[in-house]
């Protein structure tokens, strides 16, 4: 489970954003890869009906869906987009695909649901959200978001410059509802 403390005791702040292209998805994941988050640090949130959208295996002839296929090959994440990520998060074991809710949760937040078990899924994805920091009205935008086809993304910053940046720069790149 992520480190949700600095080294100095102090709570880590949360930055969350809500995306509705490929375009704008994948520049805030770059973003947080620029800045040294890894696929680790990184929750994703979405639908897998909006996962198909921007990102089915066999209909992705993209560089990106190229790169995923190739990756998922070696068993390890190589480049820093979404679409790598998203096409290797089965096999690395990085994901939970919730059939009832028919999302697909990766990054921390995903562990810490697989590590909850049945119950802390059932609990559904405001539960979670709630659970990793995120006020619960916030939660049920997000939500709703996701079921309208949107990506939401998180991260628990190492420091408050990380956490300005990305709300500063994911609201120039079409995020929608940053919350920190």
């Amino acid at each position: 489970m992520e480190n949700l403390h600095n080294p100095d005791g102090t709570k880590r702040e949360i930055v969350t954003g809500m995306f509705s292209d490929r375009d704008s998805i994948e520049r805030a994941y770059s973003n947080l890869n620029e800045r040294g988050y890894t696929k680790d640090e990184i929750n994703l949130i979405m639908s897998d009906d909006t996962r198909k959208k921007y990102y089915s295996d066999k209909d992705d002839h993209s560089e990106l869906g190229t790169k995923a296929a190739e990756t998922a090959g070696t068993g390890s994440a190589i480049g820093g987009t979404i679409g790598a990520i998203v096409g290797v998060i089965a096999a690395l074991g990085t994901s939970l695909v919730i059939p009832g809710l028919g999302l697909i949760i990766a990054g921390p937040l995903a562990a810490g649901l697989a590590g909850a078990g049945a119950g802390g899924i059932t609990g559904g994805l405001i539960g979670a959200l709630v659970g990793s920091g995120i006020p619960e009205d916030r939660a049920k935008v997000y939500e709703n978001g996701i079921k309208d086809g949107r990506v939401v993304l998180g991260v628990h910053t190492r420091n408050k410059e990380d956490a300005e940046y990305f709300e500063q720069i994911w609201r120039a790149n079409k995020g929608e509802n940053i919350y920190r």
